[in-house]
């Protein structure tokens, strides 16, 4: 699994107009499932993003994670991540999962955020997204397990 993780002051994601989840400070997250992920990698994906250390101390440096700040966690479906760009001008995809594979593994991702995580919202596997963010830096790291 991929997560291109942002961490922001706050952020939304919209489907048809309608608000489906929103955050103030915290992470958001796009996530992207390849061929071979299963449930231990939506696991070990997890526990890397409650626990990455990108929020600032007393000191100015990064060494807090979500979990310490008690921030938000907002997780958005992008197959989009898992693209073969090496060559040519259009992106392949054959390294992402098949949609149903993709959406179930992304379900078992939020399901277990939900039962760790206090603040955690999402947006809509499959549909056309409009994502709002303002990125705290910026920071942004790409995170594969």
């Amino acid at each position: 699994m991929i997560g291109l993780l942002q961490r922001v002051r706050e952020a939304r994601v919209e489907v048809a107009g309608e608000v489906t989840g929103a955050i103030g400070r915290g992470l958001l997250v796009l996530v992207a499932v390849q061929k071979g992920d299963g449930v231990p990698s939506a696991a070990r994906l997890l526990e890397r993003l409650l626990g990455y250390r990108v929020f600032p101390d007393e000191a100015g440096r990064m060494n807090r994670s979500l979990r310490d700040i008690d921030g938000g966690l907002l997780l958005v479906p992008q197959f989009t991540l898992a693209a073969d760009t090496r060559k040519g001008t259009r992106p392949g995809f054959s390294a992402a999962a098949p949609p149903d594979l993709g959406e179930r593994l992304f379900h078992d991702l939020l399901t277990q955020a939900h039962r760790q995580h206090a603040h955690v919202e999402a947006g809509v596997f499959g549909a056309d997204m409009q994502v709002h963010l303002v990125n705290d830096g910026p920071v942004t790291f790409w995170l594969e397990v």
